[in-house]
Parts: structure tokens; sequence; C-alpha cells
């Protein structure tokens, strides 16, 4: 795949976003507002439910029943829409045969769930959640090295705060020395924030539509971790467990990447930025609950981390609108 093709039909101009800027004016910011809190609440249950599955079964099997459930519901979105004919002129101009969408749709479905449950599978799933929710401040660094906000300095100063946390909630997540778990795990964390951060900032440039973009994606994926279902020889759930992995398809993944998408295209990323992080608020609480534990040092790191993430989602929502 050639990146330089990829990059030059997502880091585009004024003139190639228009369709979507389009549709954003057009529709406005609470349509926005209402579909980024349903991928938060969609998404908060997504380690809890997510551990529960891996508890008793292996990362191909929970991704192999994800990828289904979402693939089910992008197939229903897509098929609802053409019946609708809400696919217009201007979001076609977006499905031009590059390989941009498709490049997208794959890194930012597939890149971002795979990575994330390997490390659930291979360290802590608390610290493991909120390493991969830094991908805020991921996008954070991006803008800096973009150099399109009007508070740089201020910007990095946040994220580095926030990769600070990171830190502290490796090294004290069990009070055990920097790295005592799976290096595979840490890595697998920091990748799926890499991919969710570069989804963020490409989706909401391209004008393909949202079912459009991750179907292809969720298809892939299913048949990928089909293939590994039947490299680790993985036995097949019992009904409660099978529609658990349903849900997290159809749920966090189905329904939230496609509430995400839709909530970009709308409003851009300003104050739906805001809501997107308190993800990692509401998901820590509820592993909080069931169970999961903190040391003091990690309770620390976490506070570092979600507090970055909301000033950071508070100073791009100020300059959207400065």
């Amino acid at each position: 795949m050639d990146a330089g093709l990829v990059v030059g039909n997502i880091m585009v101009g004024d003139k190639d976003k228009a369709p979507s800027r389009r549709f954003r004016d057009e529709s406005g910011s609470p349509s926005a507002l209402v579909f980024a809190a349903g991928a938060v609440a969609l998404w908060s249950t997504n380690a809890l439910v997510g551990k529960s599955l891996l508890a008793s079964h292996p990362v191909s099997l929970v991704q192999l029943l994800q990828f289904c459930g979402a693939a089910l519901v992008f197939a229903v979105i897509h098929l609802a829409s053409r019946k609708r004919g809400l696919q217009d002129a201007a979001f076609s101009k977006g499905a031009d045969g590059t390989l941009a969408p498709v490049a997208v749709g794959f890194i930012g479905l597939v890149g971002t769930m795979v990575l994330q449950y390997i490390a659930f599978a291979s360290m802590p799933v608390i610290e493991a959640n909120l390493v991969a929710y830094t991908w805020p401040l991921m996008v954070a660094a991006a803008v800096i090295v973009l150099g399109k906000r009007q508070r740089p300095v201020l910007l990095g100063l946040t994220a580095v705060l926030g990769f600070v946390g990171v830190a502290l909630v490796i090294s004290g997540g069990r009070g055990q020395p920097f790295l005592q778990g799976s290096i595979v795990g840490y890595l697998a964390a920091f990748g799926s924030a890499l991919c969710m951060a570069f989804y963020s900032i490409a989706v909401a440039r391209l004008a393909t539509p949202s079912e459009r973009l991750l179907l292809p994606s969720a298809l892939v994926g299913v048949g990928l971790t089909l293939l590994w279902c039947i490299h680790d020889g993985a036995a097949w759930p019992s009904s409660e467990h099978l529609l658990l992995g349903l849900y997290l398809g159809a749920g966090p993944m189905g329904l939230g990447y496609y509430f995400w998408s839709r909530a970009l295209k709308l409003e851009g990323g300003g104050k739906v930025a805001v809501i997107a992080y308190l993800t990692p608020i509401a998901s820590t609480l509820l592993l909080t609950l069931s169970g999961e534990r903190l040391t003091l040092t990690a309770i620390a790191g976490a506070v570092l981390v979600i507090g970055s993430c909301i000033a950071v989602g508070i100073e791009r929502s100020e300059a959207e609108h400065a």
C-alpha cells in the first residue's frame, strides 16, 4: 500500500474537505453530542465484558465474535441507508476507488480492536484500558506537530503530563517493577491507542459514509480472526458467552464506532472530544466495581491520564470555537 497515497487522501486541503464540512454545518452540534455520548456509553462497557470473556476464552475467539457482531450491524445500517436514499452525491465522492478509506477503516477498526484485546489478555485489564485510552493525548501530539493550534505549548505540557500518568499506571499497577508484565501487552496497548488516534484524525476528513468505511474492515476482521481461531483450535462458546461476544461486536465495536464516526463527521472534534474523553473514567469505574484494583501510585497516574485527556478536549473545543 502506498503510504503517500493514503496520507495524501487524508491530509487534504479545505477544498477537498468541503463535503464533510458542509454536512457538519447542516446537521449541527447537538446531534454530534448525542452520537458521541452513545459511543462513550457503549465503549465504557467494553473492558468489563471483555475481561469476563477472556477469563475463559482465547483472544482469537472473542475477536471473531466481535467482528461478526460488528459486521452485522454495519451491514444492516448500510442496507437501511441505501433504502432511505441517504448516500448522496457529496458522500459518494469519498468512494472514488482510492485506498485511503480502506486504510483508515482497517487501521481504525481492526488495528485498534485486535491490539487492544491482545493487551487485555497480556496485562491487567484496568491498566491496559487506561493505556489504550491515551489516544486523545496522541491526537494532541499530532496537533502540535501540524501546528494548527493557538496554544501548542500548553497542549504539549498537558500531553506530557498524561504520558507521565501512563508511566505511573504501568509502574505502580501492581506494586511491581516497571514493565513487570508482558512487554507484548504494553506495546499492544500503545499500538491500539495509535490506531485509534489515527482513525479519529482521519475519519472526519473523509467524505465516505461511516458504514461504508467500516463494513469492509469488519468483514476482513471476520476472515482474519476465523483463521486465527482455527490456528488456536478454539472451542465454540456457551450460549451465554456467545451473546456476550456478539454484544461486544454489535455494541462497543459496531454501534460505538458508527456513533463516534458520525459524531466526528457532524461536529469535527471540538465539543465531541470532551465527551469522548469521559470513556476512561466510566470504564475504570466499572472495572473497579467489578473487583479490579490499582495501587495509590497507579491511581495518581490514572488521575493524570484522565485529567490530561479532559484538558486536551476542553482546549480543542475552545480552539475550534475561538
